[in-house]
């Protein structure tokens, strides 16, 4: 993302143009930001934490309004739709693709810190039972911060699943992903009736 002032106003005309359609009663922010990767807990420096490194800076979109519940309901999946439909049309490759983020009422901000202490957990029990853990299917923002957060343990990780169902698996000290069969991940069921029915009688 070379031109940041003018990726900002391309994703403000993206949102005017989906608010103006839909009716939905929300207003919006873009502010540029320096993301920061914090370290979990379990890494291999006797129990010494390292401060969060600055990672990319990224432009940040925060709404506000009466129909935020709406764009955070089910899992975040119309915020992460909007979120990737923003990513499609400033062309981002999906390295890059984390340089924009999406949020309302917090919930990015509360997911990151749960994704922080889902990692932590893994971490522990993977140490514990010496078996791979797989995570719930995620986009290609939190697999990356997923990744950086279990970088810390030492352990290795790797990604598997194609497309919205792709996710990370934490694997056991010196073992070798291909060694293992498909780590099936946790199912999550997807329904997007809802946001389909709030928008049909708008």
């Amino acid at each position: 993302m070379q031109d940041v002032a003018q990726a900002a106003q391309t994703i403000g005309q993206f949102l005017q143009t989906v608010l103006s359609s839909t009716g939905l009663r929300v207003k919006f922010r873009v502010s540029l930001r320096s993301a920061k990767v914090s370290p979990t807990n379990g890494s291999t420096n006797g129990g010494s934490h390292s401060p969060a490194e600055a990672g990319p800076r990224t432009l940040h979109v925060e709404f506000s309004g009466p129909d935020t519940p709406l764009l955070i309901s089910q899992n975040g999946e119309l915020l992460n739709a909007l979120e990737h439909l923003a990513t499609k049309i400033l062309r981002l490759d999906p390295e890059s693709q984390d340089q924009v983020t999406f949020d309302a009422d917090r919930f990015r901000a509360n997911r990151d810190r749960r994704l922080r202490d889902s990692a932590s957990a893994a971490i522990q029990q993977v140490r514990a039972t010496g078996q791979p853990y797989a995570f719930p299917a995620m986009n290609a923002r939190e697999r990356r911060m997923l990744h950086l957060m279990l970088a810390e343990s030492g352990l290795p990780t790797a990604s598997s699943g194609e497309g919205a169902g792709r996710y990370v698996v934490l694997y056991p000290a010196g073992a070798d992903a291909s060694g293992y069969s498909t780590i099936s991940q946790p199912s999550r069921p997807r329904d997007a009736s809802h946001i389909r029915q709030a928008f049909r009688h708008r």
